[in-house]
């Protein structure tokens, strides 16, 4: 695991306790089983929605793109702030807001797969 990866336990210690797996070459970040962070190249992206995106946006971060078979990809997740590398409290701020997105995009799917069955 990466030195980066491991500095994320330290960063978001007044959030709560994370943890982080092995995928696609970076690492998913957790947290009460939902996946909050992507690490791709040791930048750290924050799981967003609709409700939350314009956090993201008013900071003109875009969201996290790559390239699938000749199609660019775009995940809902985007470039954390840099003022929560240095502030435990605004990675607190913003590690909430990436799991509420991440809850009510479960209970999103969760909803979808009700009423399909």
């Amino acid at each position: 695991m990466s030195e980066f990866v491991e500095y994320l336990n330290e960063m978001f210690e007044h959030f709560g306790p994370i943890n982080a797996r092995r995928m696609f070459g970076g690492h998913g970040v957790h947290h009460n089983d939902l996946m909050i962070v992507l690490v791709a190249d040791d930048v750290l992206h924050l799981k967003a929605d609709s409700d939350s995106s314009i956090h993201f946006d008013k900071l003109r971060l875009s969201p996290f793109e790559f390239d699938k078979n000749g199609k660019k990809v775009t995940m809902s997740y985007f470039p954390a702030p840099e003022a929560i590398y240095d502030n435990p409290n605004e990675a607190r701020i913003w590690a909430n807001r990436a799991h509420e997105a991440a809850l009510r995009s479960k209970r999103q799917v969760n909803k979808k797969q009700v009423h399909e069955t």
